[in-house]
């Protein structure tokens, strides 16, 4: 209230008519409330990822057409491009490119396995004393030989748990990499042409 330009303070608030409610020892929310106040939420959580991995393929592999990258390095005449043919549907390319450097070109294709494993398919100009150290490791090491129609492979224990098959010859280098089995690695080698 205001008298004469004199400010009365205000009064105090009036102390909360009723206190907080507490529960008692027998009142507190049992773990069956707990359950329950979870379930309303995981169930429409697991509906959801169930509908994305049955019905949309969420667990597949994304997958690319590498045609126009692999027809790039075609053009080129930098060195001649091997194609992987004949791959089943259970292989999926998952990147492709092709990158001109000073000291040669590379193509670099990318695929995930039958066994859901990535791969990598590198051809390149560059010498093989360069690339190798740079694709494999400098402590990589040949194990193994593997032939197929375009030539002998070799087989290398590359960085920890990758192996690579490497196909080398006067114009270019060809490395198949990959954390995966031997077997899928050697299957892709044997369908390029």
């Amino acid at each position: 209230m205001v008298n004469n330009g004199w400010v009365e303070p205000a009064s105090p608030a009036p102390e909360a008519a009723n206190p907080p409610v507490r529960l008692s020892r027998g009142q507190e929310r049992s773990p069956k409330d707990m359950f329950m106040s979870l379930a309303v939420l995981l169930i429409p959580i697991a509906l959801l990822l169930t509908f994305y991995r049955v019905f949309l393929d969420g667990d597949k592999p994304i997958s690319i057409d590498p045609a126009p990258t692999i027809q790039e390095a075609q053009q080129s005449n930098i060195f001649g491009v091997l194609v992987p043919q004949g791959l089943g549907d259970d292989w999926h390319a998952s990147s492709a490119t092709f990158k001109r450097a000073g000291n040669g070109a590379t193509l670099r294709l990318g695929y995930v396995d039958p066994d859901k494993d990535p791969i990598q398919l590198v051809q390149s100009s560059v010498p093989t004393d360069t690339l190798l150290p740079a694709e494999l490791s400098k402590d990589a090491k040949p194990v193994g030989n593997f032939r197929s129609a375009t030539g002998v492979w070799r087989l290398y224990d590359a960085r920890p748990g990758e192996q690579a098959l490497v196909l080398a010859d006067q114009t270019r280098t060809v490395i198949i990499v990959g954390k995966t089995d031997t077997k899928n690695l050697q299957a892709l080698a044997e369908a390029l042409r």
